[in-house]
């Protein structure tokens, strides 16, 4: 899976749609292999990314769970020492 989707499920506050756009971005790069398609493809990647972007939110709002919801700042906080003992 690509490093640069992040989980947007349970979060408070919830996913902004900025959130989701760049998930769909990020995946839809990822399964096209270009992260700027030509001119010829730029409609096609463009709803392809809106699509996906429409099915998570559709996802996101389905999707139930018993567990509280995260906390931004301290999930944030998690993944900086993570990258810390990865990276020094």
């Amino acid at each position: 899976m690509c490093r640069n989707i992040k989980t947007l499920f349970n979060f408070e506050p919830p996913a902004t749609g900025d959130e989701i756009h760049a998930s769909a971005l990020q995946y839809v790069r990822k399964l096209s292999g270009s992260t700027h398609p030509s001119q010829k493809n730029q409609a096609a990647f463009e709803h392809a990314v809106e699509e996906v972007a429409a099915a998570t939110r559709r996802l996101l709002a389905a999707l139930e769970t018993n567990a509280p919801p995260h906390d931004r700042e301290i999930e944030a906080a998690k993944a900086r020492e993570r990258s810390k003992v990865r990276f020094a």
